[in-house]
């Protein structure tokens, strides 16, 4: 299932989606209006539906669920990390156990929009691709790759062994964003969890660690906004 209306526009356009279920005289909105639009195109079947049902189905459904054919982003091993082809200047985005479905779900978003090619978060004590995951990803997590690994240090060094330069972003490293412009060619964008951060063996294994300088009285953002921040102030740029 796959739930809210971006999120099912998005898994529409992807050609997943096998029906969509609507709430009974639902609130008209140009989200809808886009959801709908993009149902007609596809040929998908649209069906009203008490709210109860929806309820059933989703904990969080803003009114419109999806049934999807496949599974969302099935998930890419570590064995076919290791042969998998990019692009001289891809850019992958590694979570190091976030464990926020939402936050996980920002950050898909953010990754998918800045046109990452990749991202990479670990099998145990991380989040799971949940419908509010997805919800929160407006739909990204049905287009991008995504590699589940068991270690996410050796993730990174499969990454350096495809050219990536590893980039940590860390509260404490002594050199900001703006200290430096960011590498060329391949680069991945490591950002840890929201309470600890990186692990001590994912920090070691990056080729560089950088922050983002906070001026206010707040000393940090969440993941998922830091993440944002980092992709559109520093990768990015250098990617014109």
């Amino acid at each position: 299932m796959v739930s809210g209306r971006r999120a099912v526009a998005e898994a529409l356009r992807a050609g997943t989606v096998s029906e969509v279920l609507i709430v009974s005289s639902p609130t008209v909105t140009q989200g809808l209006r886009v959801m709908l639009d993009a149902a007609r195109e596809e040929g998908v079947p649209v069906r009203t539906v008490p709210r109860a049902t929806l309820d059933a189905l989703a904990d969080e459904h803003r009114g419109v669920v999806a049934r999807v054919g496949v599974r969302v982003a099935d998930p890419i091993s570590e064995r076919e990390l290791a042969a998998f082809e990019f692009d001289d200047d891809a850019v992958v985005v590694v979570l190091d156990g976030i464990q926020d479905p939402q936050n996980l779900g920002a950050a898909a978003r953010s990754a998918e929009a800045a046109g990452a090619a990749m991202l990479v978060t670990r099998t145990r004590r991380s989040a799971e691709v949940t419908p509010a995951a997805v919800r929160a990803s407006a739909g990204a997590l049905v287009h991008l790759p995504h590699a589940r690994v068991a270690n996410v240090a050796r993730a990174i060094e499969r990454l350096q062994a495809h050219g990536f330069w590893v980039v940590g972003l860390d509260e404490r490293a002594e050199v900001n964003i703006y200290d430096d412009t960011c590498p060329q060619g391949r680069l991945a964008m490591v950002v840890g969890s929201e309470g600890v951060g990186m692990a001590r063996l994912t920090r070691e294994r990056c080729d560089q660690l950088v922050s983002l300088p906070m001026r206010g009285r707040i000393g940090s953002l969440n993941a998922a906004a830091s993440l944002a921040a980092v992709l559109y102030a520093y990768v990015l740029p250098s990617r014109r």
